[in-house]
């Protein structure tokens, strides 16, 4: 659950060699005909209710390392999500303007909208294309020759699913999750956050596809969910296939940061947000997703 950007490789296993996770992406994109419309402003007024906003900022990180390979931020308001990716600078070189990309989500309205500020263009994805996704990766993973695919695919993680000295902790073959977890600042946001996690996740599959499936992350933002809890810092550690002979782990980790208000920058991001999301061009999945976006390193599997 930590929070990487939609458009960062994905670390969690290794990429998808034989192309068959790109040929169910593709089905899945061409079976649901997307009709693109221009995104309802979602108001944002100067003085909220209590319990009606809060934010995450996450920071992702490459193993130990001090310095973050990627930020977000997220912005909840009433159901509603703004997700806001951005590219952290190199040594040297300025911080961006606008963010890498900068998400939407809206369950309400079953539909979830990504935005390239950079190229100006703009694509939705709903609830049918996530479902169908989740379908044809679950089927695919369970006939896969490795094992930490088979396992990846679920449904029922509960056997490998613990608590252990105030962390959640998900194990599989050559996997580990751990999760440190905070209560949620109010009643109900833990939910909230779960169905923002549980979307984030399936998008990222579907726009960038490759590495672990995402079913082991959905059922952990389940056990949060159902304890009231939001995470406050994810870890994974994948094993190499050829174990301790294939070399050194791969290791990410992630912090995040909740607040239970908006400071009054945030006001004018989301505001800004709704404009260019106004004037982006509309396009299909396929070729929003055709051109890579730079941002940092990271994976979707810690940054939520």
């Amino acid at each position: 659950m930590p929070h990487a950007s939609l458009h960062t490789r994905p670390v969690d296993a290794a990429p998808d060699r034989s192309g068959v996770w790109g040929r169910i992406i593709g089905a899945v994109i061409r079976a649901v005909p997307l009709v693109l419309a221009t995104a309802v402003p979602v108001p944002i007024a100067a003085a909220e209710g209590e319990n009606d906003v809060f934010r995450v900022e996450t920071d992702v990180y490459d193993a130990d390392d001090g310095q973050p390979v990627a930020h977000s931020l997220t912005l909840f308001r009433r159901g509603v999500a703004w997700d806001f990716l951005e590219t952290l600078p190199k040594k040297g070189e300025q911080a961006a303007v606008e963010p890498a990309e900068f998400v939407l989500h809206d369950p309400v309205r079953e539909r979830v909208i990504l935005v390239d500020p950079a190229r100006n263009v703009k694509t939705k994805i709903d609830a049918m294309q996530l479902e169908r996704l989740r379908s044809s990766l679950a089927s695919w993973a369970r006939k896969s020759e490795d094992p930490l695919m088979r396992w990846a695919a679920g449904p029922d993680f509960s056997a490998t699913l613990s608590e252990e000295g105030g962390k959640t902790v998900l194990a599989g073959p050559r996997v580990r999750y751990e999760v440190r977890h905070d209560r949620a600042p109010a009643d109900g946001l833990a939910e909230e956050y779960r169905r923002f996690a549980d979307a984030a996740v399936l998008v990222k599959a579907l726009v960038h596809p490759g590495g672990l499936p995402p079913f082991p992350r959905l059922a952990i933002n389940r056990q949060l969910a159902a304890v009231g809890a939001i995470p406050a810092a994810v870890r994974l550690e994948i094993e190499p296939r050829l174990g301790r002979l294939g070399g050194r782990p791969t290791v990410m980790r992630s912090e995040h940061r909740a607040l239970p208000s908006w400071v009054a920058s945030d006001f004018k991001r989301v505001a800004a947000a709704e404009e260019r999301l106004s004037l982006a061009e509309e396009v299909d999945l396929a070729s929003y997703a055709g051109t890579p976006r730079a941002a940092g390193k990271g994976a979707e599997s810690v940054s939520r």
